[in-house]
């Protein structure tokens, strides 16, 4: 992608990540697949700025404590509350470069969206990253067992056009998605089909 292949990539990686650190096993991660390739790309391919964003249910705590004193990598994450890892409190501000979105049960897809929208989509846009990761679970998904959301597939859509605007607005496009949880096989599969269509440019 950086070389101009691509413009955006979806990695159905398994085990998941975004739980893992750097010396530590948690919650079916092993290894930190979007950790790993944000260093890829800084320390291979030289960017300065990068940023993740997790959508997963469950906040990505390994994420966030991997790059929480780095001023260079913004992690954003809207999670539930109060579910594992129990971690994830907006007051969790890192370097100034770590924001949580906080979301209570059952909160409603409008104000989930609304919420992404308000929180964390002018925060990218201020820290204008050259690169961006998405931690792309789909267990906020009205179907799955684990989480309390409301999310159905078209709003996993519209998701995923939002931070296509983002990454065409700083990063000219440049968007690398890695899948992380889901326990619902028919959401995980639509919600994540949605998904890859928006990022092929198909409606």
């Amino acid at each position: 992608m950086l070389s101009g292949e691509a413009q955006n990539a979806f990695c159905a990686v398994r085990p998941p990540g975004h739980h893992a650190a750097v010396n530590n096993t948690m919650g079916f991660c092993i290894f930190n697949n979007v950790a790993v390739g944000v260093e890829q790309a800084r320390q291979v391919h030289g960017l300065k700025r990068v940023a993740v964003v997790d959508i997963d249910v469950h906040h990505g705590n390994g994420t966030q404590t991997i790059f929480r004193a780095d001023p260079n990598v913004m992690v954003a994450s809207i999670h539930q509350s109060l579910i594992f890892p129990k971690t994830g409190a907006s007051s969790e501000t890192g370097a100034g470069n770590i924001v949580n979105v906080p979301l209570g049960r059952k909160t409603s897809a409008e104000d989930f969206c609304q919420a992404f929208k308000d929180k964390i989509v002018p925060r990218l846009m201020e820290f204008a990253p050259e690169l961006l990761f998405v931690s792309a679970g789909f267990d906020a998904h009205k179907r799955d067992p684990l989480g309390d959301q409301r999310l159905v597939n078209a709003d996993f859509a519209w998701l995923t056009r939002e931070l296509m605007a983002v990454a065409k607005a700083c990063c000219g496009g440049r968007l690398v998605s890695v899948l992380e949880g889901g326990y619902d096989p028919e959401a995980v599969a639509q919600a994540g089909a949605a998904h890859v269509s928006e990022l092929m440019g198909h409606r």
